[in-house]
């Protein structure tokens, strides 16, 4: 076997081809994110503590690096650099960037390199709507008619957008931001929806938490500003994306489902107050690897609450469906000589260009 059949030359996938692979694929990514889950529920995954890059000139920013590495029928190690400078929302830019880069699982060697605030927010939309199915499923519940979100950006459009590409309907659709604007944007958006129904734009997070079956946070919030588990009577399905918006009151009277235990419980999340309070993790029930294997069951007499810290390895499960498709279709951006030297002796050669 060549060099050049054991290395690929690098290749740059910018957010245009990215959105093109994956638009219309919501079903098919719902279903990437769903295997990645069990893979890493069966242990095939390595996905160490995220490293966040903080500033002390800046503190609402951060930059977050997950790396982390995925078995199973993938079969790819990687890094995702993402960051979130929640200022950027008063510019009239996305909170978030991130790149992510894929390296190849047998010689270590990096295949690509990708825009990945589009991957980001997709396998985020995707693990919200699995859990939003599977947590539906449990007995005594019904699937969720009334829809509501709290926080009307990049987030909240991707995991509507997601419902709806995966057959979910609903009769009432729900909207508070503290931006009137971005309300009003949102609710634009849902407009354009065939499976939108009634559209409400509340004044109050506790208008729409009462009114709504499935609840959706996905704010920029850095600390909990819900507290009251009187909200929650009506028993909803609570995806609690952004992490920070519940007081530990509110986890303490619900079902909590992560999706991994070890990285939701740090970096101030909800559960990790939770657990700071109480000095337990016995408010937790379970992973959703859990609840879909069988392992747990989801009650249907008290709100339940899934709180995903997002795992590296479902960038990876994305990033490397968007690359390979790239690829499939001859469309990759290679970057010629990207790999100088390809003699460990230092005779230096070029590998060719491959599709």
């Amino acid at each position: 076997m060549t060099k050049e059949d054991l290395v690929l030359p690098f290749a740059v996938v910018p957010g245009s081809q990215v959105h093109a692979v994956l638009s219309g694929q919501e079903r098919h990514t719902v279903d990437l994110v769903e295997a990645a889950y069990r893979v890493h529920g069966r242990g095939d995954t390595v996905n160490p503590p995220s490293y966040f890059l903080r500033f002390p000139d800046r503190p609402s920013s951060r930059i977050i690096a997950l790396p982390s590495s995925i078995g199973g029928d993938t079969r790819v190690d990687g890094l995702k650099w993402i960051s979130s400078f929640p200022e950027n929302v008063a510019a009239g830019i996305p909170r978030a960037s991130a790149v992510l880069v894929l390296n190849d699982h047998d010689t270590g060697y990096p295949l690509a390199c990708l825009e990945s605030s589009i991957i980001s927010a997709a396998r985020t939309a995707a693990s919200a709507v699995l859990a939003a199915d599977w947590l539906s499923r449990a007995k005594g519940r019904e699937r969720p008619r009334r829809v509501g979100f709290i926080g009307a950006g990049f987030i909240a459009r991707h995991i509507h957008t997601y419902l709806a590409g995966t057959g979910w309907a609903f009769d009432e659709v729900g909207v508070h931001d503290l931006s009137a604007e971005y309300a009003a944007d949102f609710s634009t958006y849902l407009h354009s929806s065939p499976e939108t129904g009634r559209i409400t734009v509340h004044e109050s997070a506790e208008a729409l938490i009462r009114s709504s079956d499935l609840v959706v946070f996905a704010t920029v919030a850095a600390a909990p500003h819900v507290h009251e588990p009187g909200w929650f009577a009506h028993h909803p399905i609570v995806l609690n994306v952004s992490l920070r918006d519940l007081a530990p009151e509110v986890l303490l009277a619900s079902a909590n489902v992560v999706d991994d235990v070890e990285h939701c419980l740090k970096a101030d999340t909800s559960p990790h107050l939770t657990e700071q309070l109480t000095g337990s993790r016995d408010f937790l029930d379970g992973t959703l690897y859990e609840v879909m294997t069988g392992q747990v069951v989801v009650p249907a007499d008290r709100p339940v609450v899934f709180s995903p810290f997002g795992l590296g390895v479902l960038d990876l499960a994305v990033g490397k469906f968007v690359h390979d498709e790239v690829r499939r279709q001859g469309q990759a951006h290679v970057i010629e000589g990207f790999f100088h030297e390809m003699d460990r002796y230092g005779r230096a050669t070029t590998p060719a260009a491959r599709p």
